[in-house]
């Protein structure tokens, strides 16, 4: 059978099944009783699992399959979960996404997860203890497969060996008649630290010095000695009956110790799953019949609706040239058409840009796992609650803004909500609140990420500031909370006391900030010393169509955004005054400046400067206000944002071009560029 044609297929619907995994586990480790979860989280393995062996992915299907033996344990009610079993499903799921991954990106979804098997297998056999770190007294299996090695071990095995240095696998068994075998153990470990490091040993060290071990143990060593010298050195040892010593490289550490029985497992999986096909043939006819109605979605390729949004964005350009056409010619019938078909591109428009509007549910279903997972390797008691999960973005804004949210919430976990002990100290309940929100107002999407915590000190960030040289000592003395809680996005800026892998490397939050800018977005905080801090981000519906405001200044025209308007007024000239070198105006009980965008975009025929009255529009940046002097208003409009091209490339104060009616191109100016 040709697979080519179900990859596809197999990729969105192993994708689908990952996420519901991994939002099932999250329920059940708040809800471990409930075996309707467990029920349901079964079920998604199981599919997983056939799918996976008939496409002829091994390893996902080997470790889908024990997997399922596990969970088919807890349904039966012969296992009961408890943290060990739930990290342990955790990273499995963990090591589908990156095989998943892998095949998206044109691999054969392999990878070594027989560290994961071996665990899952330990489980299923009760041959386990609750806190994972050590393993259980009696017979321990001696082979790779029964080391379970960590994240940060693999890490550094693989930069040793990245490095140049030896890396080898060492199996010891001690005599059987062997008296002391916690001595000899001891003797061993001894050996081997004057001669490297070791990494990782199975049992633990502390179990091998209470004799928790029957006759074998094994370790992972990074060595500074040759293998005969090592080999040598340890079967020296009184009451070692055999020393096993493999070198391990870069190919034996990902792809250690996965043969026989997975295979035989994928046989297993094989037949089940072409049984399951037979089954599901015969049974094709009968549920069709019933289902047919429910299929109410279909999957579009998103290289599709681009083409459909550029030869939409072509007829838009054409409908407002026939609109000007029709204003000129003046015949009734003329105008008539053309505004039917105003009305039913308008309506069209409406169609297209909804076909590109993705909710953010698909951002934000990957950060409830994240959090649980950074909250425990914190020691740190966090819930997320999500609303507004259902709000829409443009797919365009949806694909770059989840790397921004993934920073902030990273630093509300790791800044904002305490410790344990320091929450209950402050008379807080252990457990910390993080909200992340999301709703419309107006052409603009909210995303909130707010939490309960300790809130920002704002003296500790006025010091490393001025420490830093980010700003002076006088300018200090006159910012506000909002300036000094700014400064927090500038670049290389970290207030952490000790660098962790989380966050407290200097960077971040900068990049957060130019990321969002470059989106037509933008962020900002609120803070309350002891209560906690609010990241708002800020961002437009869409990046392809907006509505705009068309003004002349000379000879040239330029648009600027609606969402950015907030009134059109006239000002007499000698309203504006002269403040430090800067010119103002006086606006509804407040100062905003005054900018002449004749001058800014350098414009020679624009008289802007030299009349008595100027026309003006008032930007609203964050709640930051100014007023742009231009020659006329020419009216709104629908325009369509074409890019300047890769020889035009950040054009000050410009994100792009439009192309009006009359065939002319008018710029679209940036206001969050121009407005400090």
């Amino acid at each position: 059978m040709e697979m080519n044609q179900y990859l596809s297929m197999f990729i969105d619907e192993s994708t689908e099944h990952l996420q519901s995994l991994n939002e099932n586990m999250l329920q059940l480790e708040n809800s471990p009783e409930d075996l309707g979860i467990v029920q349901i989280i079964f079920r998604s393995a199981h599919t997983l699992k056939g799918m996976s062996a008939t496409m002829g992915f091994e390893d996902l299907a080997s470790l889908t399959h024990q997997m399922e033996n596990v969970l088919d344990l807890v349904r039966n009610g012969q296992l009961k979960m408890n943290s060990h079993i739930f990290d342990t499903l955790f990273k499995s799921l963990d090591a589908l996404e990156s095989m998943v991954q892998d095949i998206t990106q044109g691999g054969e979804g392999k990878a070594d997860v027989s560290h994961i098997v071996a665990q899952l297998r330990a489980i299923e056999s009760g041959d386990f203890e609750d806190s994972a770190a050590s393993s259980n007294s009696g017979n321990h299996n001696a082979s790779p497969e029964g080391v379970q090695l960590d994240q940060y071990q693999f890490s550094v095995l693989d930069q040793s060996i990245a490095a140049g240095n030896t890396v080898f696998y060492i199996e010891v068994t001690v005599r059987e008649d062997c008296v002391l075998k916690g001595a000899r153990a001891y003797m061993v470990f001894d050996c081997l630290e004057r001669n490297g490091e070791v990494v990782k040993s199975n049992p633990s060290v502390q179990d091998l010095e209470q004799e928790k071990f029957d006759r074998s143990f094994s370790v992972y060593f990074i060595s500074q000695v040759g293998q005969e010298q090592l080999q040598q050195s340890i079967s020296q040892i009184s009451e070692i009956e055999q020393v096993h010593i493999v070198s391990v490289d870069h190919e034996t550490l990902n792809h250690l110790n996965r043969q026989q029985e997975q295979k035989a497992e994928l046989a297993s999986a094989k037949r089940e799953a072409a049984a399951t096909s037979v089954k599901a043939s015969e049974s094709a006819p009968a549920r069709t019949a019933g289902t047919a109605a429910a299929t109410r979605t279909i999957r579009v390729d998103i290289e599709r609706l681009d083409v459909l949004m550029n030869l939409f964005s072509e007829l838009l350009i054409d409908r407002v040239r026939l609109e000007q056409l029709a204003s000129e010619i003046k015949r009734t019938d003329l105008t008539e058409t053309v505004e039917h078909m105003t009305r039913v591109s308008g309506d069209l428009q409406n169609i297209v840009l909804k076909l590109r509007m993705v909710p953010v549910d698909t951002v934000f279903n990957r950060f409830p796992r994240m959090v649980r997972d950074l909250a425990k390797s914190l020691d740190k008691k966090v819930d997320l609650v999500i609303t507004g999960a259902d709000t829409e973005l443009d797919r365009t804004v949806i694909e770059e803004i989840g790397d921004p949210l993934v920073h902030l919430l990273r630093n509300s976990i790791d800044h904002g909500v305490e410790a344990i002990s320091g929450r209950l100290a402050a008379g807080k309940p252990e457990t910390g609140t993080i909200q992340l929100r999301a709703f419309h107002s107006g052409n603009h999407v909210f995303i909130e990420i707010e939490d309960d915590g300790q809130g920002i000190n704002r003296d500790k960030v006025l010091q490393t500031a001025l420490k830093n040289g980010v700003i002076g000592a006088d300018e200090a003395k006159s910012m506000t909370d909002e300036q000094v809680y700014n400064l927090l996005f500038a670049s290389g800026f970290s207030t952490a006391d000790k660098v962790s892998d989380i966050s407290g490397r200097g960077v971040g939050l900068d990049v957060v900030k130019s990321k969002i800018a470059s989106l037509g977005g933008n962020v900002s905080i609120e803070s309350t010393p002891g209560q906690g801090s609010k990241f708002s981000v800020q961002l437009p519906l869409t990046l392809s169509i907006i509505s705009a405001m068309l003004v002349g200044l000379g000879s040239e025209k330029y648009a600027i955004p609606l969402s950015s308007i907030v009134e059109t007024m006239v000002i007499d000239h000698k309203q504006i005054r002269t403040v430090h070198g800067n010119q103002m105006i006086d606006y509804r009980q407040s100062i905003i400046p005054v900018i002449s965008l004749a001058q800014v975009f350098d414009c020679p025929d624009s008289a802007v400067d030299s009349e008595e009255e100027s026309e003006v529009i008032v930007i609203r940046k964050g709640d930051r206000l100014a007023a742009f002097m231009v020659d006329e208003f020419i009216g709104q409009s629908e325009i369509v944002i074409k890019t300047m091209g890769k020889y035009l490339t950040n054009i000050y104060g410009i994100s792009g071009a439009t192309i009006l009616g009359d065939g002319q191109v008018a710029l679209i100016i940036d206001p969050n560029a121009l407005v400090k």
